[in-house]
């Protein structure tokens, strides 16, 4: 039987390899528009946090999440972000 790969990727704020299940999918579109993609398919720039919620509070105060995707983040979005990581 063969074993199946898993995919890892890395979270932008602690730099650990992690399983992408783990993971939160942060996007910004073709359009400019950043949104939670809880699939992990939407087209654009992507970047992963974990799923913890003092790795969002780092992620508020660094401001790696602006710096990865190239643009200004309004905290609507760190709030909607806690609310899928406390799910």
């Amino acid at each position: 039987m063969k074993v199946r790969k898993i995919p890892l990727r890395s979270c932008i704020v602690t730099k650990e390899r992690l399983p992408k299940k783990e993971l939160l999918r942060i996007v910004r579109t073709p359009e400019g528009k950043v949104c939670v993609d809880e699939t992990g398919k939407m087209n654009g720039r992507g970047a992963y946090i974990k799923k913890d919620v003092t790795i969002i509070e780092k992620l508020k105060k660094s401001k790696v999440l602006e710096r990865h995707l190239e643009c200004s983040i309004d905290d609507t979005l760190y709030d909607e972000i806690k609310k899928v990581c406390e799910q």
